[in-house]
């Protein structure tokens, strides 16, 4: 059996262009970094415009890819809304919820691993996730939660230095031929297509893999398409960058598409890089469709433009980590992307950098763009797009639009219409502060949506701020004197500054990240996020200060090699002492919240907070006798997923293993059952044999590694 280890059983200026088509004229977007693609992409607009016209019905919001009862993608279906139509699990008896069964991830690792990233997917009767640093496929009977096959792929030195080995999110899925195939990336950069029921590797797929155990097919060697000079077993050469990936594939209309993700932009030290260029292959050979240059490589591509000192043929990362969505219909995949190499500096690659941190559509038969959005220009700030863009059809002043929502670390909440790329609502360029670091050169604009309303204040004002007694408000002004605070875009400051204050506090990173996903419910347009307040402050230091051959990292071993060969004038230097009076935090509460916006039109619907206070602030001295009945866990980000009859959510992984079911109109907590660990990252629900299960990703430092637990109602109930 191969020894594969089976068990079987821009900166541009602004235009204006009105197209008038069939009646409707559209005006193309004036914002600098939104942009159409010729004449093609015209003609679709105002074929989309006439479309526009048809009522769209709750009951008719087109193809989702996912059958009733299944959850088929990382996120539930192709639209990426993590809701599922079941409701025979309800309000009434969300009570009686029982363990039915629990799927451990000990041995799935060289060693335990605590933390669980995967989202199964239920699909044609069988569940499928992926466990551990060696990311291996597994499938599970949904009934009993016994393992049916696994496929683990051999060792090799690119999977030795992946840092995202154990950030595998989930699997891709399509029939081809009436049969199930499961697709998976794995950390070392291959694709494997397997038999959905057996897991043996789809014959004519791919290519040999001149690597001793690999099987003989059924695996793409994504590394041979994006160009660079690479060894089989060792990757490409360290000097000239590394890469990897994190979320699965995602199929759609017959041609799987691959994304990426590089090392953490805060721990890199050097300046080169390779970029992280989107794949498109054939669902049924392998073959190699297209590559969509994320980094643009000639004058011709848009955006080539935004990179100056030649930084285009050096540097690297804008990875795709996230999930991706789709539009299955129109042919369109959505791309999240992170910011490009080194976090917190980049005086090395002048310009707006596209496509960092850009949402962009990709045609998926020939991998042209359709269209973009940066949600931040020159991207420095770790502020990269963490979570899948969710596809919906809304109701907009009475016109039915097709949207993506982007949703982001700043908690800023991005609307398109995900046909031509126009925002829904107006997005501004505000002024933003100039950095002081020397080399540095940052845009002086960046965009904010003037709907929705972000989820927390972009800034840190005397209403935001902590007031359960007098001399904590007092306390945490005084504080606030010693720094310069601002919004989510406050530049770091080089270590060694001679500032009057001892920092600038940039505050606006409360929002979502792929720790907790949104979810959108497709029959209300309600768009659930969990976040709370979140303000810090960076520095940076010499590069030369922090840079070594080997550092430490998210890799099997815990160690990697560094990337690149240039050491960064700059490289990330660590925070500047913020914190609140007497080790509470100097926000207001609600510390964590679930906050609920219409689509339809943009407005919050509802704020309701997550957990109880900490037990820190309940013995507090300060705060004794002191009402905390609604603030919140510090850092207690639910996990959330949307059913036809629930809202479920965690407290986070800082509060307690339960599981709460709120109502989705008002946010209040109907319900609440006990988990065997803390919830992490995601969830999902599917309905086998006519049972409703809801299965919870868990993990315990210590006590429970990485492992799913299916909770179900009593049978016969």
């Amino acid at each position: 059996m191969d020894c594969l280890e089976r068990i079987a059983g821009i900166n541009h200026a602004a235009r204006i262009i009105v197209v008038a088509c069939g009646g409707v004229t559209m005006k193309r977007n004036t914002f600098k970094h939104w942009r159409f693609l010729g004449v093609p992409a015209l003609i679709v607009a105002c074929l989309a415009a006439v479309a526009l016209t048809v009522p769209v019905t709750a009951q008719d919001q087109g193809d989702r890819g996912t059958p009733y009862g299944e959850w088929r993608y990382q996120s539930a279906d192709a639209w990426g809304t993590r809701y599922s139509p079941l409701d025979q699990i309800d309000e009434n008896n969300f009570g009686d919820l029982e363990v039915a069964w629990v799927w451990r991830g000990d041995n799935y690792s060289p060693h335990p691993y605590y933390l669980s990233r995967s989202t199964p997917s239920y699909i044609d009767g069988i569940l499928y996730t992926v466990a551990g640093y060696r990311r291996t496929v597994a499938a599970i009977d949904p009934t009993t939660g016994e393992t049916l096959w696994m496929y683990r792929e051999p060792t090799t030195r690119r999977w030795e230095e992946s840092m995202r080995a154990s950030y595998g999110k989930g699997v891709g899925y399509a029939e081809i031929d009436g049969r199930g195939v499961i697709y998976i990336i794995t950390p070392a950069f291959f694709l494997h297509a397997l038999d959905a029921k057996t897991g043996e590797h789809l014959e004519g797929f791919g290519k040999p893999v001149p690597i001793e155990g690999f099987p003989s097919t059924g695996v793409v060697d994504l590394l041979a398409d994006l160009g660079h000079e690479y060894d089989v077993y060792e990757g490409i050469p360290m000097t000239t960058g590394y890469i990897t990936s994190s979320s699965p594939p995602i199929v759609v209309n017959g041609t799987v598409v691959v994304g990426n993700s590089h090392e953490q932009g805060y721990s890199q030290s050097r300046i080169e890089n390779v970029p992280g260029d989107v794949l498109g292959y054939d669902a049924r050979t392998g073959e190699h469709k297209w590559k969509f240059n994320v980094i643009p490589q000639t004058e011709s591509e848009f955006g080539f433009d935004t990179w100056e000192n030649d930084a285009w043929d050096w540097t690297g990362d804008v990875s795709s980590w996230a999930p991706l969505s789709a539009d299955l219909e129109r042919g369109l995949v959505y791309i999240p992307t992170n910011a490009p190499t080194i976090d917190y500096y980049g005086g090395f690659r002048p310009g707006d950098n596209l496509f960092g941190t850009s949402l962009i559509a990709i045609d998926v038969d020939t991998g042209q763009r359709a269209w973009h959005f940066q949600t931040v220009h020159h991207p420095i700030w770790n502020y990269d797009l963490p979570n899948v863009p969710i596809v919906a059809d809304v109701n907009v002043d009475g016109a039915n639009v097709p949207m993506v929502i982007q949703t982001t670390k700043q908690g800023m909440t991005f609307a398109f219409n995900r046909e031509t790329g126009e925002p829904v609502w107006p997005i501004e360029e505000r002024a933003v502060p100039a950095s002081i670091v020397p080399g540095e050169q940052l845009s002086e604009t960046q965009p904010f949506p003037t709907k929705p309303a972000p989820l927390n204040p972009l800034g840190l004002t005397e209403d935001d701020i902590i007031d359960f007694t007098p001399e904590l408000k007092q306390e945490a002004l005084e504080i606030m004197s010693e720094f310069r605070i601002g919004g989510p875009y406050m530049p770091p400051l080089p270590n060694n500054h001679t500032e009057s204050v001892k920092g600038w506090v940039a505050c606006g990173a409360g929002g979502l990240n792929i720790t907790h996903p949104a979810t959108l419910d497709p029959e209300t347009g309600y768009l659930y996020q969990a976040n709370g307040q979140g303000c810090s402050g960076r520095t940076v230091r010499p590069g030369a200060d922090a840079d070594a051959e080997i550092h430490s990292c998210t890799s099997d071993s815990g160690d990697c090699t560094t990337t690149g060969t240039t050491i960064s004038d700059w490289v990330q230097g660590g925070g500047v002492g913020w914190s609140g009076p007497q080790g509470l935090p100097i926000y207001k509460p609600p510390y964590s919240k679930i906050t609920a916006i219409d689509m339809n039109t943009g407005e919050h619907v509802f704020a309701v907070p997550v957990g109880e206070a900490s037990e820190t602030m309940k013995r507090h001295p300060a705060l004794q006798g002191v009402d905390l009945s609604e603030t919140g866990t510090p850092r207690g980000r639910a996990i959330l997923m949307s059913t036809k009859s629930l809202l479920l959510a965690t407290e986070g992984m800082q509060g307690p293993p339960v599981l709460n079911a709120h109502n989705k109109q008002t946010g209040e907590k109907v319900g609440s059952v006990e988990l065997p660990a803390i919830g992490q990252y995601g969830m999902m629900t599917y309905q086998h044999e006519g049972r409703q299960f809801i299965v919870v990703q868990i993990g315990q430092g210590g006590t429970f590694p990485g492992s799913l637990v299916a909770l179900a109602l009593p049978e016969g109930d």
